[in-house]
Protein backbone atom coordinates (compact mmCIF):
# COMPACT_ATOMS: atom_id res chain seq x y z
CA UNK A 1 0.00 0.00 0.00
CA UNK A 2 2.61 2.39 -1.50
CA UNK A 3 -0.06 5.50 -2.45
CA UNK A 4 -3.06 6.16 -0.81
CA UNK A 5 -6.03 8.97 -0.62
CA UNK A 6 -7.33 9.11 2.91
CA UNK A 7 -9.13 11.26 4.58
CA UNK A 8 -10.18 12.62 8.35
CA UNK A 9 -13.11 13.68 9.29
CA UNK A 10 -13.45 16.34 12.00
CA UNK A 11 -15.75 18.82 14.48
CA UNK A 12 -17.02 21.61 12.04
CA UNK A 13 -14.48 24.16 13.17
CA UNK A 14 -11.53 22.55 13.40
CA UNK A 15 -10.98 22.33 10.01
CA UNK A 16 -7.66 24.13 10.27
CA UNK A 17 -6.16 22.91 13.44
CA UNK A 18 -6.30 19.17 11.67
CA UNK A 19 -4.78 20.34 8.59
CA UNK A 20 -2.04 22.14 10.36
CA UNK A 21 -2.02 18.30 12.40
CA UNK A 22 -1.70 16.88 8.59
CA UNK A 23 0.84 18.79 7.39
CA UNK A 24 2.96 18.10 10.41
CA UNK A 25 3.22 14.42 9.33
CA UNK A 26 4.75 15.52 6.17
CA UNK A 27 1.25 14.14 4.19
CA UNK A 28 0.89 15.76 0.34
CA UNK A 29 -1.71 16.97 -1.40
CA UNK A 30 -3.49 18.06 1.93
CA UNK A 31 -7.13 19.91 1.28
CA UNK A 32 -9.51 21.45 3.53
CA UNK A 33 -13.27 20.64 3.21
CA UNK A 34 -16.23 21.19 5.30
CA UNK A 35 -15.84 18.51 8.48
CA UNK A 36 -12.82 17.23 6.77
CA UNK A 37 -9.19 17.28 5.79
CA UNK A 38 -8.05 15.00 2.74
CA UNK A 39 -4.83 14.00 1.65
CA UNK A 40 -2.31 11.61 0.08
CA UNK A 41 0.33 9.19 1.39
CA UNK A 42 1.82 5.77 2.02
CA UNK A 43 1.17 3.17 4.89
CA UNK A 44 3.66 4.71 7.30
CA UNK A 45 1.48 8.35 6.75
CA UNK A 46 -1.32 6.16 7.59
CA UNK A 47 -0.09 4.85 10.55
CA UNK A 48 1.71 8.40 11.69
CA UNK A 49 -1.98 9.59 11.43
CA UNK A 50 -3.75 7.34 13.28
CA UNK A 51 -1.46 7.17 16.14
CA UNK A 52 -0.79 11.29 16.13
CA UNK A 53 -3.89 12.70 14.66
CA UNK A 54 -5.61 14.67 17.60
CA UNK A 55 -8.52 16.89 16.60
CA UNK A 56 -9.76 14.61 14.24
CA UNK A 57 -12.32 11.54 14.78
CA UNK A 58 -10.76 8.65 12.16
CA UNK A 59 -8.53 8.02 9.22
CA UNK A 60 -10.60 6.78 6.48
CA UNK A 61 -8.87 4.97 3.23
CA UNK A 62 -10.44 6.31 0.18
CA UNK A 63 -11.31 3.36 -2.20
CA UNK A 64 -13.87 5.40 -4.50
CA UNK A 65 -16.17 8.22 -5.56
CA UNK A 66 -19.05 8.27 -8.31
CA UNK A 67 -22.48 9.24 -8.77
CA UNK A 68 -25.08 6.95 -8.35
CA UNK A 69 -28.86 7.34 -8.76
CA UNK A 70 -30.34 4.07 -9.42
CA UNK A 71 -28.88 0.96 -7.72
CA UNK A 72 -27.71 -0.59 -10.68
CA UNK A 73 -25.65 2.89 -10.92
CA UNK A 74 -24.59 1.82 -7.36
CA UNK A 75 -23.51 -1.66 -7.83
CA UNK A 76 -21.51 -1.36 -11.39
CA UNK A 77 -19.68 1.89 -9.30
CA UNK A 78 -18.77 -0.10 -6.18
CA UNK A 79 -17.92 -3.48 -8.40
CA UNK A 80 -15.59 -1.02 -10.75
CA UNK A 81 -13.51 0.11 -7.46
CA UNK A 82 -10.11 -2.45 -6.92
CA UNK A 83 -11.30 -3.98 -4.14
CA UNK A 84 -8.59 -6.53 -3.88
CA UNK A 85 -5.74 -3.87 -3.35
CA UNK A 86 -7.43 -4.10 0.39
CA UNK A 87 -8.75 -7.10 1.21
CA UNK A 88 -7.75 -10.79 1.15
CA UNK A 89 -9.71 -13.64 0.29
CA UNK A 90 -10.23 -14.32 4.39
CA UNK A 91 -10.90 -10.62 5.26
CA UNK A 92 -13.91 -9.77 7.10
CA UNK A 93 -15.78 -6.69 4.92
CA UNK A 94 -18.58 -5.17 7.17
CA UNK A 95 -20.59 -2.27 5.52
CA UNK A 96 -22.05 -0.05 7.32
CA UNK A 97 -23.14 4.19 5.87
CA UNK A 98 -25.52 6.71 5.59
CA UNK A 99 -27.42 8.65 2.79
CA UNK A 100 -28.88 12.15 2.68
CA UNK A 101 -30.61 14.04 -0.01
CA UNK A 102 -30.27 11.38 -2.60
CA UNK A 103 -32.44 9.33 -4.66
CA UNK A 104 -30.96 6.19 -2.97
CA UNK A 105 -32.37 7.02 0.72
CA UNK A 106 -32.67 2.99 2.04
CA UNK A 107 -29.65 2.47 4.06
CA UNK A 108 -30.26 -1.11 4.03
CA UNK A 109 -30.61 -1.73 1.09
CA UNK A 110 -27.27 0.18 -0.49
CA UNK A 111 -25.35 -2.24 2.17
CA UNK A 112 -26.72 -4.73 0.34
CA UNK A 113 -26.01 -3.56 -2.81
CA UNK A 114 -22.33 -2.50 -1.79
CA UNK A 115 -21.51 -5.08 -0.17
CA UNK A 116 -22.82 -7.59 -3.09
CA UNK A 117 -20.93 -5.14 -5.91
CA UNK A 118 -17.71 -6.00 -3.24
CA UNK A 119 -17.93 -9.70 -3.11
CA UNK A 120 -18.89 -9.81 -7.28
CA UNK A 121 -15.55 -8.06 -7.89
CA UNK A 122 -12.90 -10.01 -5.23
CA UNK A 123 -15.14 -13.39 -6.60
CA UNK A 124 -13.89 -13.08 -10.42
CA UNK A 125 -10.14 -12.00 -8.73
CA UNK A 126 -9.69 -15.10 -6.50
CA UNK A 127 -11.90 -17.46 -8.08
CA UNK A 128 -14.09 -18.31 -5.20
CA UNK A 129 -17.68 -17.81 -4.59
CA UNK A 130 -18.10 -17.86 -0.93
CA UNK A 131 -15.94 -16.08 1.36
CA UNK A 132 -15.68 -17.00 4.85
CA UNK A 133 -14.95 -13.75 6.21
CA UNK A 134 -12.98 -14.74 9.43
CA UNK A 135 -9.75 -12.83 9.04
CA UNK A 136 -8.89 -9.05 10.11
CA UNK A 137 -11.91 -6.64 9.69
CA UNK A 138 -12.14 -4.18 6.65
CA UNK A 139 -14.72 -1.87 7.92
CA UNK A 140 -16.37 -0.39 4.33
CA UNK A 141 -17.75 2.95 5.34
CA UNK A 142 -20.59 4.70 2.22
CA UNK A 143 -22.05 8.00 2.41
CA UNK A 144 -24.20 9.16 -0.01
CA UNK A 145 -24.94 12.55 -0.65
CA UNK A 146 -26.90 14.35 -3.13
CA UNK A 147 -26.42 11.41 -5.40
CA UNK A 148 -22.77 11.32 -4.85
CA UNK A 149 -21.17 7.79 -3.16
CA UNK A 150 -18.44 8.04 -1.36
CA UNK A 151 -16.66 4.61 -0.19
CA UNK A 152 -13.78 4.07 2.36
CA UNK A 153 -11.58 1.59 4.44
CA UNK A 154 -11.97 2.54 8.22
CA UNK A 155 -8.53 1.96 9.35
CA UNK A 156 -9.18 3.46 13.25
CA UNK A 157 -11.72 1.33 14.40
CA UNK A 158 -13.15 2.74 17.31
CA UNK A 159 -13.07 6.94 17.16
CA UNK A 160 -9.65 8.45 17.45
CA UNK A 161 -11.38 10.61 20.52
CA UNK A 162 -10.68 7.37 22.42
CA UNK A 163 -7.30 8.42 23.51
CA UNK A 164 -7.59 5.39 26.61
CA UNK A 165 -6.91 7.17 29.62
CA UNK A 166 -11.04 7.85 29.78
CA UNK A 167 -13.00 4.66 30.58
CA UNK A 168 -15.35 6.67 32.79
CA UNK A 169 -16.58 10.45 32.98
CA UNK A 170 -19.05 12.84 34.48
CA UNK A 171 -22.46 13.23 32.78
CA UNK A 172 -21.42 15.81 29.86
CA UNK A 173 -18.16 15.18 29.46
CA UNK A 174 -16.53 17.11 26.22
CA UNK A 175 -15.00 15.23 23.48
CA UNK A 176 -11.21 14.71 23.50
CA UNK A 177 -10.82 15.55 20.05
CA UNK A 178 -12.89 18.89 20.32
CA UNK A 179 -10.77 19.60 23.64
CA UNK A 180 -7.63 19.39 21.86
CA UNK A 181 -9.07 21.68 18.90
CA UNK A 182 -10.00 24.31 21.79
CA UNK A 183 -6.57 23.49 23.37
CA UNK A 184 -4.69 24.38 20.09
CA UNK A 185 -6.89 27.23 19.62
CA UNK A 186 -5.67 28.79 23.02
CA UNK A 187 -1.62 28.00 22.15
CA UNK A 188 -0.83 25.94 24.68
CA UNK A 189 3.06 25.93 24.69
CA UNK A 190 5.75 23.48 26.68
CA UNK A 191 5.99 26.34 29.28
CA UNK A 192 1.86 27.13 29.51
CA UNK A 193 0.39 26.88 32.98
CA UNK A 194 -3.43 25.68 32.23
CA UNK A 195 -6.74 26.49 34.42
CA UNK A 196 -9.79 24.82 34.62
CA UNK A 197 -12.16 26.06 37.27
CA UNK A 198 -14.56 23.34 36.56
CA UNK A 199 -12.29 20.37 35.40
CA UNK A 200 -15.12 17.40 35.05
CA UNK A 201 -13.64 14.56 33.62
CA UNK A 202 -10.20 16.36 33.46
CA UNK A 203 -10.26 16.50 29.60
CA UNK A 204 -9.13 20.09 28.76
CA UNK A 205 -6.56 19.56 31.36
CA UNK A 206 -5.18 16.04 30.16
CA UNK A 207 -5.68 17.62 26.40
CA UNK A 208 -3.79 20.35 27.36
CA UNK A 209 -0.71 18.31 29.00
CA UNK A 210 -0.63 16.12 25.58
CA UNK A 211 0.06 19.21 23.22
CA UNK A 212 2.56 20.61 25.48
CA UNK A 213 4.40 17.69 25.85
CA UNK A 214 3.90 16.75 22.43
CA UNK A 215 2.65 13.53 23.25
CA UNK A 216 1.00 11.49 20.44
CA UNK A 217 -2.73 10.88 21.87
CA UNK A 218 -2.63 7.22 19.69
CA UNK A 219 0.32 5.88 21.46
CA UNK A 220 -2.06 3.52 24.36
CA UNK A 221 -4.15 2.01 21.96
CA UNK A 222 -4.53 -0.16 18.43
CA UNK A 223 -6.36 0.15 15.70
CA UNK A 224 -8.15 -1.79 13.14
CA UNK A 225 -5.23 -1.60 10.26
CA UNK A 226 -2.98 -2.92 12.92
CA UNK A 227 -3.97 -6.31 11.44
CA UNK A 228 -4.16 -5.85 8.04
CA UNK A 229 -2.41 -7.89 6.22
CA UNK A 230 -1.55 -5.23 3.34
CA UNK A 231 0.66 -3.31 5.91
CA UNK A 232 3.71 -4.79 7.66
CA UNK A 233 3.47 -4.70 11.59
CA UNK A 234 7.22 -2.91 11.40
CA UNK A 235 4.99 0.21 10.02
CA UNK A 236 3.66 0.67 13.02
CA UNK A 237 6.37 -0.20 15.43
CA UNK A 238 8.13 2.79 13.11
CA UNK A 239 5.15 5.44 13.59
CA UNK A 240 5.08 4.65 17.81
CA UNK A 241 9.12 4.85 17.65
CA UNK A 242 8.78 7.88 15.77
CA UNK A 243 5.88 9.23 18.14
CA UNK A 244 7.99 8.36 21.04
CA UNK A 245 10.59 10.34 20.06
CA UNK A 246 8.57 13.41 19.54
CA UNK A 247 7.58 13.45 22.87
CA UNK A 248 9.00 16.48 24.94
CA UNK A 249 9.93 15.31 28.66
CA UNK A 250 11.66 18.31 30.19
CA UNK A 251 8.81 21.06 30.18
CA UNK A 252 7.75 24.19 32.76
CA UNK A 253 4.21 23.04 32.03
CA UNK A 254 1.28 22.78 34.55
CA UNK A 255 -2.30 22.63 34.95
CA UNK A 256 -4.59 23.20 37.51
CA UNK A 257 -7.91 21.51 37.69
CA UNK A 258 -10.79 22.58 39.96
CA UNK A 259 -14.57 21.22 40.76
CA UNK A 260 -16.96 21.94 42.98
CA UNK A 261 -18.03 18.27 43.12
CA UNK A 262 -15.42 15.91 44.64
CA UNK A 263 -16.13 13.15 42.69
CA UNK A 264 -15.40 14.82 39.82
CA UNK A 265 -12.19 15.94 41.26
CA UNK A 266 -11.27 12.26 42.07
CA UNK A 267 -12.25 11.25 38.40
CA UNK A 268 -9.84 14.02 36.72
CA UNK A 269 -7.53 12.89 38.81
CA UNK A 270 -7.39 9.07 38.18
CA UNK A 271 -8.19 9.80 34.43
CA UNK A 272 -4.69 11.91 34.34
CA UNK A 273 -2.99 9.52 36.27
CA UNK A 274 -4.23 6.67 33.39
CA UNK A 275 -3.17 9.61 30.92
CA UNK A 276 0.32 9.37 32.80
CA UNK A 277 0.25 12.69 33.10
CA UNK A 278 -0.64 12.84 36.74
CA UNK A 279 2.48 14.62 37.79
CA UNK A 280 1.96 17.89 36.03
CA UNK A 281 -2.11 17.99 37.16
CA UNK A 282 -3.16 19.25 40.48
CA UNK A 283 -6.65 18.83 41.29
CA UNK A 284 -8.58 20.52 43.70
CA UNK A 285 -11.94 20.65 44.94
CA UNK A 286 -13.49 24.00 44.68
CA UNK A 287 -16.48 26.19 43.98
CA UNK A 288 -16.47 28.48 41.26
CA UNK A 289 -17.03 31.41 43.16
CA UNK A 290 -14.39 31.14 45.44
CA UNK A 291 -12.08 30.96 42.14
CA UNK A 292 -8.90 33.19 42.04
CA UNK A 293 -7.23 33.55 38.74
CA UNK A 294 -3.89 31.82 38.81
CA UNK A 295 -1.01 34.36 37.60
CA UNK A 296 -0.12 33.80 33.68
CA UNK A 297 -2.74 30.95 33.07
CA UNK A 298 -4.60 30.29 30.13
CA UNK A 299 -8.22 29.59 31.62
CA UNK A 300 -10.01 26.86 29.26
CA UNK A 301 -13.45 26.43 30.44
CA UNK A 302 -16.31 24.03 29.41
CA UNK A 303 -19.45 25.22 31.76
CA UNK A 304 -22.61 23.37 31.65
CA UNK A 305 -24.71 23.91 28.65
CA UNK A 306 -28.19 24.10 30.87
CA UNK A 307 -29.20 21.46 27.90
CA UNK A 308 -28.63 18.52 30.28
CA UNK A 309 -27.09 19.77 33.70
CA UNK A 310 -28.69 23.01 34.78
CA UNK A 311 -31.65 24.51 33.82
CA UNK A 312 -30.81 27.45 31.46
CA UNK A 313 -31.60 30.08 34.07
CA UNK A 314 -28.67 28.55 36.53
CA UNK A 315 -26.44 28.59 33.52
CA UNK A 316 -26.78 32.30 32.97
CA UNK A 317 -26.31 32.79 36.30
CA UNK A 318 -23.31 30.76 36.46
CA UNK A 319 -21.88 32.50 33.20
CA UNK A 320 -22.38 36.06 35.48
CA UNK A 321 -20.15 34.34 38.28
CA UNK A 322 -17.62 33.30 35.98
CA UNK A 323 -17.25 36.63 34.58
CA UNK A 324 -16.81 38.24 38.04
CA UNK A 325 -14.13 35.70 39.28
CA UNK A 326 -12.00 35.12 36.03
CA UNK A 327 -11.77 38.45 35.16
CA UNK A 328 -9.79 37.90 31.50
CA UNK A 329 -7.04 40.09 30.24
CA UNK A 330 -3.96 39.83 28.38
CA UNK A 331 -2.18 38.12 31.12
CA UNK A 332 -5.10 36.23 32.32
CA UNK A 333 -6.55 35.04 28.86
CA UNK A 334 -9.97 32.66 29.00
CA UNK A 335 -11.18 30.35 26.27
CA UNK A 336 -14.73 29.37 27.10
CA UNK A 337 -17.21 26.68 24.81
CA UNK A 338 -20.89 27.96 24.98
CA UNK A 339 -24.01 27.05 23.13
CA UNK A 340 -25.60 30.24 24.52
CA UNK A 341 -25.88 33.13 22.16
CA UNK A 342 -25.71 35.91 24.86
CA UNK A 343 -23.24 34.14 26.60
CA UNK A 344 -21.61 37.81 26.47
CA UNK A 345 -24.09 39.68 27.84
CA UNK A 346 -24.01 37.00 31.19
CA UNK A 347 -20.14 36.94 31.22
CA UNK A 348 -20.13 40.57 31.00
CA UNK A 349 -17.42 41.06 28.17
CA UNK A 350 -16.89 40.94 24.84
CA UNK A 351 -14.99 38.74 23.72
CA UNK A 352 -11.77 39.53 21.86
CA UNK A 353 -12.61 36.29 19.11
CA UNK A 354 -15.34 33.74 18.61
CA UNK A 355 -14.93 30.54 16.67
CA UNK A 356 -17.86 28.53 15.97
CA UNK A 357 -18.10 24.89 16.86
CA UNK A 358 -20.20 21.52 17.62
CA UNK A 359 -19.79 19.86 21.05
CA UNK A 360 -21.21 16.58 19.78
CA UNK A 361 -25.06 17.83 17.90
CA UNK A 362 -24.89 21.60 19.95
CA UNK A 363 -24.07 24.48 18.08
CA UNK A 364 -21.25 26.35 20.17
CA UNK A 365 -19.25 29.30 19.87
CA UNK A 366 -15.65 29.67 21.38
CA UNK A 367 -15.25 33.03 23.29
CA UNK A 368 -11.79 33.77 23.12
CA UNK A 369 -10.68 36.59 25.57
CA UNK A 370 -6.98 37.34 25.26
CA UNK A 371 -6.36 40.95 25.36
Amino acid sequence: MDHLKMSVPCHFGLESVLSFEVKRLGAENVKVYDGRVSFEGDSLTLARANINIATGERVLVDVGEFEARSFEELFEGVRALEWERYIAKLDEFPVVGYSLNSKLHSVPDCQSIIKKAIVTRLSSVYGIRRFEETGPRHRIRFSIHKDKVTVSLDSSGEGLHKRGYRRNSNAAPIKETLAAGIVDFARVRADSIICDPMCGSGTLLIESAYKAHRIAPGLRRSFEAQHWSQIDETVWQKARTQAMDEIIRDTKFKAYGFDIDRDACALSAANAKKAGVSSRCEITRRDITDHRPIEGAITLVNPPYGERLLEIRQAEELYKKLGQVLRPDAKNPCYIISPHEEFEKFFGKKADKKRKLYNGMIKCDLYMYFR
